[in-house]
């Protein structure tokens, strides 16, 4: 809602957020994942019971071997035996991948409900943050941070909970059933290789973070770059810099490129280690237990036992490299949402705000108000002035003297550092926002719409307002004809904020929007600046109309449309310099008169 050049707050660094610790961070997400305590339950014991069966596919596999040296002759035993076993492999099998199914069919609903709940309280809180946020914010970057937080949860969940402690789960067994089954060297060769391996894949990963992080960074910048060129994208047009724009963007592409590489060179260094640590804790074992057999201290399929499960341990462990470096992100996207999540409001409800009341005739006053964006550049300078119950008051000047920023202020956009507004007699500040914008109307200078149809843009106004209703604000602001007349009529798509609609249309249909909320105050900022003459004195009338027994303030640069007003304000530099009617004003000849008396020149040239 800016003004003809209006200061509005200038961009100040947002403070460091304080590091969260991982674990700090995972205990953040676990009240979410709670409120399904005992789908997590259930699927920890489908969990265990499916490395319970896998861990069991080697000692079948082993027996099944064993039973294989038998005496010729013995027809019963040769059947019987191996047949059983053979069934009883197959059935721990199909165990294991049938405990792991059912894991994720009772679990999926825990996670993609935590990750509901994390997203809506997100979007709920970025609605909630003051007007500075977002006008600080680059769209792109934060709407991909979110984004990948929110497809973070279910891959943090399930590599955490389903990769990480399922393996820990498996090691334990084994180490178990080796140290019991045979001597305590392979329990010892086992976890000696194991702790090397993760002692490695844990630095090295710690230390590519740097790289990822980098990358995510220049893709998020990237992002922010192509989104807000192409928001733009008439601008870009008018100064014909296409160049300029890809350019920009592929400095961005460059250094994700360069990140990504580092990335990749890294992470082949990680596997290459790896593997060299899992062959020779391999080599290891199998040595020992082929002197096992050698020495007649172990049979063929202990052998083929102890191989099996080291390949168990090893094929999940192979990704621990990949699934760490994942947990790691997934950390750091949760956490750049949760950062998101705890930025503070800077305009906030009073403790136990009550919601505006007396709105029936409802009267607006501001009291010696002091405001600034910025300590050292103050905007309004002990502003004080009344609109009665149903009185327009308007308010005139050049840019910058701080007529916009009043609307800001009376939405409660920003909280003001010294003095008093006030509606129907309640400070603003000790009510609910919600209940002062519902009380407020306002038809901005700058209409953004959204990227849908005509009709839902001026239902907007007041959802679920019926077709009928949105039919007649748009008779009232003198654009149900041109509407009627397009091929889908109320149907029709504006475009991404508008754009497929000209100025005087857009403005138009936030009049329209304006007038279906019907509310008991009324803004006008610069409200028919995009209409010709024409149409500009047509819908004077019906804001007149729209105005009458409404509290209403007028925000206006042509002085024409401010001449019926109950007072009119003239403000330079933050002050008020003059106040009266539109005769008054005139028979003073002060600043408004000669204010009047150039447009008047210019409009009669």
């Amino acid at each position: 809602m800016r003004h003809h050049g209006e200061s509005s707050p200038s961009p100040t660094p947002e403070n460091p957020a304080h590091k969260r610790s991982d674990w700090s961070t995972l205990a953040r997400l676990l009240p979410y994942l709670w409120q399904y305590k005992w789908r997590v339950i259930v699927a920890i014991v489908f969990m265990v019971g499916a490395k319970v069966a896998n861990v069991g596919v080697p000692v079948l596999l082993k027996n099944l071997i064993d039973t294989m040296d038998i005496k010729l002759g013995d027809p019963a035993v040769v059947l019987v035996v191996p047949a059983g076993l053979l069934l009883a492999y197959g059935l721990l099998r199909l165990s294991t991948s049938l405990f792991t199914e059912l894991r994720e069919l009772v679990f999926s609903k825990a996670t993609q409900g935590a990750a509901r709940s994390i997203a809506l309280q997100t979007f709920e809180h970025l609605h909630a943050l003051s007007l500075r946020f977002h006008l600080e914010r680059q769209t792109g970057g934060m709407t991909r941070d979110i984004d990948r937080g929110v497809r973070g949860i279910e891959s943090l969940i399930s590599f955490t909970l389903f990769n990480i402690g399922a393996t820990l789960i498996e090691v334990a067994l084994v180490l178990t059933v080796l140290a019991v089954k045979f001597d305590a060297w392979f329990a010892w060769i086992t976890l000696a290789a194991l702790a090397i391996y993760i002692t490695f894949t844990v630095l090295l990963t710690e230390w590519r973070t740097q790289f990822r992080r980098l990358a995510n960074e220049s893709d998020s910048l990237a992002q922010s770059k192509a989104v807000d060129s192409l928001l733009n994208y008439e601008t870009v047009k008018y100064f014909n810099n296409e160049a300029f724009e890809a350019q920009r963007y592929d400095e961005s592409l460059q250094r994700l490129r360069e990140a990504r590489l580092k990335s990749q060179s890294t992470l082949s260094m990680l596997n290459t280690g790896q593997q060299l640590i899992i062959a020779i804790g391999l080599v290891a074992m199998l040595w020992r237990a082929t002197q096992g057999v050698v020495d007649g201290r172990m049979t063929l399929g202990d052998l083929v036992m102890v191989n099996a499960f080291m390949i168990q341990l090893y094929i999940p462990l192979n990704f621990l490299g990949v699934i760490y470096r994942e947990i790691k992100q997934n950390l750091v996207d949760l956490d750049k949402m949760f950062t998101l999540m705890d930025r503070e409001r800077e305009v906030a409800d009073a403790p136990g705000a009550q919601p505006l009341s007396g709105l029936a005739h409802p009267a607006v006053r501001f009291e010696n108000v002091e405001f600034a964006y910025e300590p050292a550049r103050p905007i309004l300078k002990g502003i004080s002035f009344e609109i009665p119950a149903g009185k327009t008051v308007a308010v005139v000047g050049p840019s910058g003297s701080g007529k916009s920023t009043l609307a800001r202020l009376l939405f409660r956009f920003y909280d003001i550092q010294q003095g008093c507004i006030s509606i129907a007699g309640q400070e603003i500040r000790s009510v609910t926002q919600a209940s002062v914008r519902r009380a407020i109307g306002i038809v901005p200078q700058d209409t953004v719409l959204f990227n849908d149809t005509v009709a839902y843009n001026i239902a907007y106004g007041r959802t679920g307002a019926s077709q009928a209703e949105i039919e007649e604000a748009a008779r009232a602001a003198r654009i149900h004809d041109f509407i009627a007349s397009t091929p889908l009529g109320y149907a029709t798509k504006v475009g991404e904020r508008g754009l497929k609609l000209s100025g005087g249309e857009k403005q138009r249909v936030a009049i329209a929007r304006t007038l279906l909320k019907n509310p008991p105050i009324l803004i006008f900022d610069e409200a028919t600046s995009a209409l010709d003459s024409a149409n500009e004195r047509a819908i004077q009338a019906e804001l007149q109309n729209a105005a009458q027994n409404k509290t209403t303030l007028l925000i206006a640069h042509r002085l024409s449309t401010v001449v019926e007003a109950h007072q009119i304000l003239v403000m330079d530099a933050g002050e008020i310099v003059e106040r009266g009617t539109h005769p008054e004003l005139l028979a003073r000849g002060g600043r408004y008169a000669s204010m009047w008396a150039l447009q008047q020149s210019g409009e009669a040239e």
